[in-house]
């Protein structure tokens, strides 16, 4: 591969990815430094949709944790990093997601690409929602299962695929919750009722719905009721936790299974313990403090209603709101004048997103005061020339 031509084309389709250094603010806001001096920027990119990652709870669990234990394991945890804490709260996440057990992993990208091969192999199919996260795809590949695709959220294709292709060996379906580009929601009930009927392994991916749906927080699958039809509830520590890292709450037996065959627990040094007690405290918080969620969904529901004003439609049920563009280059365009306006949203673009589906993704969170949604709301519409 010619690296210097390869990107040059990215640049011109208005596709290469650039780093973006900020200093973020104990408000939540963005400092960025430059010729003109210092900017700041309302951040609409971020997954921290609960402000828990400068919440007090958490720094202060998050410093005890780090005094009592250091500043890393050590080792992987089969190995001699099998500290006590880790147990702690993979309890906590079992409890959370209505599971028997729990298995902490380093990232939602380790998870993914940890769990899925340890599932599927060579001899086995993998049904795929094809707007999947990358990591989930990676895992796929990894798995050297086959894999199969069906269109999104469209179950009535993925029971024509499962008629066709379903097979002798093992089969997995895996899904998102909340889909991180999209912000639609998965039919887990109606899913839940062909991964019985086919007799295959649901995995779901609640990365953007952990903390966020549920009376407790446990996501969509307690949402829906179908917790212990779910046979693997994947989640991140990173975004609505606002710490780091990643579970999978499924089974004794299956987290049994996993200990055993994913190579991304295997061989991974476990989490820093201040990291551990942060993400312990998130979860009693999202379980204590159901008004988080409340206070967040009525910022949600007060933007896409300005949206929605201004002739915005298909803003979907989450926090999570598109703004569909399609060229990659005009909509870098378009977040450049939103960053004129000190609105931080970014241009989300091919490979992330299948061509000419380019757009803005915008996160509410509780960082964002009433006033701030309603002049970035406005702003965008004025940009779009609605």
């Amino acid at each position: 591969m010619d690296r210097l031509n390869w990107l040059e084309e990215r640049r011109r389709s208005g596709n290469l990815r650039q780093l973006f250094p900020v200093k973020r603010m104990p408000d939540g806001t963005l400092q960025v430094e430059g010729d003109g001096g210092k900017a700041v920027f309302h951040d609409f990119s971020s997954n921290d949709y609960l402000a828990l990652s400068l919440h007090k709870d958490l720094i202060t669990a998050s410093r005890k944790y780090l005094e009592l234990y250091g500043t890393g394991a050590g080792a992987a945890r089969l190995m001699s990093g099998d500290l006590t804490l880790y147990h702690d709260l993979e309890r906590q996440v079992a409890e959370l997601k209505r599971q028997e057990a729990a298995l902490l992993f380093g990232s939602g990208y380790l998870a993914n690409c940890g769990v899925i091969p340890a599932l599927a192999g060579r001899q086995d199919v993998i049904f795929c929602d094809r707007l999947n996260h990358a990591s989930i795809y990676d895992g796929c590949r990894l798995s050297r299962a086959r894999l199969v695709r069906f269109h999104h959220n469209d179950l009535n294709h993925l029971e024509d695929l499962l008629r066709s292709k379903r097979g002798q060996g093992e089969a997995l379906i895996v899904v998102e919750s909340i889909y991180s580009m999209d912000g639609d929601r998965c039919p887990l009930k109606d899913l839940v009722l062909l991964k019985e009927k086919y007799g295959c392994l649901l995995m779901v991916d609640e990365a953007h719905a952990t903390g966020l749906f549920g009376a407790h927080g446990g996501g969509v699958i307690e949402e829906d009721g179908v917790s212990s039809q779910v046979d693997i509830a994947m989640g991140t520590f990173g975004k609505a936790l606002g710490s780091y890292g990643a579970y999978v709450a499924a089974s004794r037996s299956m987290v049994d299974f996993l200990v055993n065959r994913a190579r991304a627990f295997i061989y991974s040094t476990a989490l820093p313990p201040a990291v551990i007690g942060a993400s312990a405290a998130a979860i009693r918080i999202v379980q204590e403090h159901p008004e988080l969620r409340q206070d967040l969904f009525a910022k949600v529901a007060l933007f896409k209603s300005i949206l929605k004003q201004g002739g915005l439609e298909s803003l979907g049920p989450s926090q999570i709101i598109p703004v569909l563009v399609g060229e990659s280059v005009a909509t870098v365009k378009l977040a450049e004048q939103l960053r004129q306006r000190n609105i931080f949203a970014t241009a989300v673009r091919p490979p992330t997103v299948p061509e000419g589906t380019a757009r803005l993704r915008f996160s509410v969170t509780l960082h964002q005061s009433d006033i701030v949604l309603k002049e970035t709301a406005t702003a965008l519409l004025e940009i779009l020339g609605r």
